[in-house]
């Protein structure tokens, strides 16, 4: 399982649900990187805290759709 590197719209090829990964998830379905632990991420402190900020976002999304679904089936 690959958990840090790339994440989002360049994991599709390893990507198993379907549905279309988020911005900053792993191939992991639900599990984020923001940060250092990112392919290419700017060492920068405040740039992990503006995707850390958007990965909050990101996991109540994919909490609601999860959630959705359980309730569907």
């Amino acid at each position: 399982m690959f958990l840090a590197g790339d994440t989002g719209p360049n994991i599709e090829e390893r990507w198993t649900l379907g549905r279309a990964p988020f911005l900053l998830e792993t191939s992991a379905p639900g599990v984020f990187a923001v940060g250092d632990v990112r392919h290419v991420s700017v060492k920068r402190v405040a740039s992990a805290v503006g995707e850390g900020s958007i990965a909050i976002r990101l996991v109540h999304e994919c909490i609601s759709l999860t959630r959705a679904k359980d309730v569907e089936t």
